[in-house]
């Protein structure tokens, strides 16, 4: 066994807490830059040139698994027997990640959205991994030689994966409001949103965590061939083409995120849409008559490339679904507020 510092044997609980630390932060930069070497030279240009191998199940399963594991295992072998609590076992991961969180917050490695994306996953792969290092010290069959070589699998892993393409999944988001007005005023302010001023907005989670807010929508001529401007904060637009006009029935677009124009600090760089993991492809507002008003259905088209896309469609999914309720909520009070029909370009 190696000889291990003094100091470790008197903190062996942060002791684990360090070797966590920096074993995800070492795995983080490793496989940045394997994922940036791997880059032909044509695509340096890319806005997300260190995130190519970062969503993936190198990083977001076995990277957190290994390094529980280790984090654990360390402060089992350091502790003395009578005073080792399986239960400070278990809390190694969590502060692993939050002091992780931070320094990548802190240094601007990662952003918001993404660290609370990926918190929830990473945090069970590392409690699963510090539970095999319990299991496996209850055992007497933890060795201290086997505990740092272990980080070097998500490296290995992630050469197996970078091999294997990302499959394509076409995800559907379906949301409907209510709205008590004559169909007339709904199909007005659906086919073009003047500007929303932030009052108008409901409070949403995904603002919270660093999403652009909806600002408007412009139509330049009404039919088939019509171009929607769709504009967020960030300087984040959308160019939707309307393939798909009934009147007073049914509107449906396809869309182009103008990636060119968002700038660097509007998305983090593993969340642009348009990009390598993740676009919103059309959109459809289909208007249902009912004696009471109108209900008024928001259905979205997204694409995901991921190797976790059972886990990434989550996040997919409830992200479309907040800002669709949001545009909902806003074409909603205004139709009510103002049953009169506004004219359309």
């Amino acid at each position: 066994m190696p000889k291990v510092p003094h100091f470790a044997y008197k903190s062996p609980w942060w002791t684990g807490i360090g070797v966590g630390v920096l074993g995800s932060l070492l795995l983080y930069a490793a496989i940045s830059l394997m994922g940036w070497v791997a880059l032909r030279p044509s695509d340096l240009q890319k806005p997300h040139p260190l995130g190519l191998l970062l969503i993936s199940v190198s990083y977001l399963v076995i990277t957190p698994l290994v390094t529980g594991f280790a984090s654990a295992s360390t402060y089992l072998q350091l502790e003395r027997p009578e005073l080792i609590r399986n239960s400070r076992s278990y809390t190694i991961p969590a502060m692993t990640l939050l002091i992780q969180a931070l320094i990548l917050l802190a240094i601007k490695w990662e952003g918001i959205i993404c660290v609370v994306m990926i918190a929830p996953i990473v945090l069970i792969m590392s409690l699963i991994g510090a539970a095999i290092a319990v299991g496996l010290a209850k055992r007497r069959r933890i060795r201290s030689s086997a505990t740092l070589p272990v980080l070097v699998l998500p490296l290995l892993f992630v050469v197996f994966e970078a091999q294997i393409p990302s499959p394509f999944e076409v995800r559907t988001v379906n949301t409907e409001i209510l709205i008590h007005a004559p169909v007339q005023t709904v199909w007005a302010n659906i086919a073009s949103v003047p500007k929303i001023a932030p009052a108008e907005l409901p409070g949403s989670w995904v603002q919270k965590i660093g999403f652009p807010l909806p600002i408007e929508a412009t139509l330049s001529h009404p039919g088939v061939g019509g171009i929607r401007q769709a504009g967020f904060s960030g300087n984040l637009t959308f160019t939707e083409t309307v393939n798909q006009w009934e009147l007073n029935k049914d509107l449906r677009f396809s869309i182009r995120a103008n990636t060119e124009s968002i700038p660097p600090t509007t998305l983090d760089e593993h969340l642009v849409i348009g990009g390598q993991f993740f676009d919103v492809l059309d959109g459809e507002y289909s208007l249902e008559p009912r004696p009471d008003g109108v209900m008024l259905h928001l259905t979205s088209r997204e694409r995901l490339s991921t190797h976790v896309n059972p886990y990434a469609g989550i996040w997919a999914d409830a992200v479309m679904r907040a800002i669709q309720k949001q545009i909902l909520v806003v074409i909603r009070n205004r139709c009510e507020a103002r049953p009169t029909t506004p004219s359309l370009p």
